[in-house]
């Protein structure tokens, strides 16, 4: 590792390790945008709770004994800082036109407008969240959930704070305009909406938030892990510390989400109730039944996958060539990571069937990236299902095909079942409730979203966490409201 200043520097409340104290320039830029900041967390962020005390994790340090800092915070005095990972001493480009060329510390002129590009949509994508999550701590099943949606909500925060570092530090005044319109745009709006499709869903309950957090922040993670690989050394190594943050948040999903099918499992066999297709039987134990819990990994699944983009991208292309964005685990490919001459499958619907069309692998980036989302996505699901099997539950979660209910990509302009058959439009319309959830059903989900806030309560859809965080006993404390 080169001479890399650790030091936490406490001015302003910023902890950083980018001697933040030392540039005068961008300290006084952060100054000005930090104000409105705090004006967009307490209009749009967690709504009903500014003012409570909650057990949060700060990280100060980018070592392990800075990293989780636990301790009760009010949200809009949570100290987000700027952290980047150790600098790589005598680091190369590992992709592109440039491999091998050292690791760029200032931004490429020729890819100014590219790099910047990249920065500002994963930085929308980072206040897009909370803002989609912003009344649910109103309806939540236990503290501990809610604590552990406070979490999510301010590391996206910070990770906000880690693109308009990036911004403000290296582009300028185009940096500053962009950072400021981060905050301008809202999920959802219809005037100024949030760039990325998946961002302007709402989250209506925490069902939908745990899938949320299970597939969208996990195309997250894939997103990151690719910058993480970038040729332009300070946008890599603030991803490679955000990607530890965000393991974080698909936990609270995928934990969520067995926790949910664990609790209905549970409460149909003491019930008695052995066919899990019985929804009226099975709703009436003040649960969610199994089907639905399938239709929302069915939609969840779907608009994350419209996340990647087009399956064959010039956009793509480029900021591979130029260096500024690789593939999942760039470094472990074993190919000249260049890919002139090489190719990808890609799945296209052809003639009447889905088949893999070998196209250039420099224009099917976003195809790998995909594949490899649904390979890590798989695992969860394999997990859910060995859960379901354990409680002697015949029933089996599964993803959808790729092509079910798209709007981005080769199979926008199908209707095709999640089975992976392709039928009319007026068909798939007729048969819409029964693969995404109706009226009916989120009704359902959403006539259970009734608050607990007893310390070691919890809702009757969910069961417990099986350990505390931090260690802390069941009955812990996690959010200490206003009164």
């Amino acid at each position: 590792m080169s001479d890399v200043n650790v030091q936490v520097s406490y001015d302003d409340l910023i902890p950083n390790n980018v001697n933040l104290s030392e540039d005068r320039r961008l300290k006084r830029a952060l100054e000005e945008w930090h104000p409105g900041y705090i004006d967009w967390w307490k209009n749009q962020g967690p709504d009903g709770f500014q003012e409570a005390q909650v057990y949060l994790r700060t990280a100060v340090g980018v070592d392990p004994a800075g990293w989780a800092k636990f301790g009760y915070v009010k949200m809009p005095e949570y100290r987000w800082g700027i952290l980047l990972a150790p600098q790589e001493e005598d680091r190369k480009i590992a992709f592109g036109r440039h491999k091998g060329e050292p690791a760029w510390q200032e931004v490429p002129g020729e890819y100014r407008s590219l790099l910047r590009r990249l920065i500002v949509v994963q930085g929308d994508t980072e206040p897009a969240s909370v803002e989609q999550q912003r009344h649910l701590g109103a309806t939540c099943p236990s503290l501990y959930d809610l604590r552990n949606l406070f979490q999510v909500n301010v590391e996206e925060g910070r990770h906000l704070w880690a693109m308009v570092y990036l911004l403000q530090k290296y582009f300028g005044r185009d940096g500053r305009e962009e950072a400021e319109a981060m905050l301008r745009r809202h999920s959802g709006d219809a005037d100024k909406p949030r760039l990325l499709g998946a961002f302007n869903e709402a989250t209506p309950d925490w069902l939908s938030f745990f899938m949320f957090t299970y597939f969208t922040d996990r195309d997250g993670k894939m997103q990151l892990a690719s910058l993480a690989e970038s040729g332009f050394d300070p946008l890599s190594r603030s991803c490679r510390f955000m990607l530890t943050e965000e393991a974080h948040h698909m936990f609270v999903g995928e934990s969520g989400v067995s926790r949910v099918v664990q609790r209905t499992c549970e409460a149909m066999k003491t019930a008695g109730i052995d066919d899990p297709f019985d929804v009226e039987a099975v709703r009436k134990l003040g649960v969610i039944d199994l089907p639905t819990i399938q239709k929302k990994v069915n939609f969840h699944f779907a608009v994350t996958l419209d996340l990647f983009g087009a399956e064959v991208s010039t956009n793509a292309a480029n900021a591979f060539n130029a260096g500024l964005k690789g593939r999942f685990q760039e470094t472990k490919i074993d190919d000249d990571h260049q890919l002139d001459n090489s190719t990808y499958p890609v799945m296209k619907y052809v003639d009447g069937e889905f088949r893999a069309v070998d196209e250039p692998a420099l224009n099917a980036i976003n195809a790998r990236l995909r594949d490899d989302y649904v390979k890590d996505a798989a695992g969860g699901v394999k997990r859910w299902n060995k859960l379901i099997a354990k409680i002697g539950v015949d029933f089996d979660l599964a993803l959808p095909h790729q092509a079910f209910s798209r709007r981005i990509g080769e199979f926008a302009e199908l209707s095709v079942t999640p089975g992976g058959i392709v039928v009319g439009e007026d068909a798939w319309q007729a048969q819409r409730d029964e693969w995404l959830p109706s009226k009916e059903d989120l009704e359902h989900i959403n006539s259970l979203m009734k608050p607990v806030q007893e310390p070691g309560q919890y809702a009757s859809w969910i069961a417990p966490p099986k350990v505390g965080i931090d260690n802390q006993p069941g009955d812990f404390e996690y959010v200490q409201l206003a009164s």
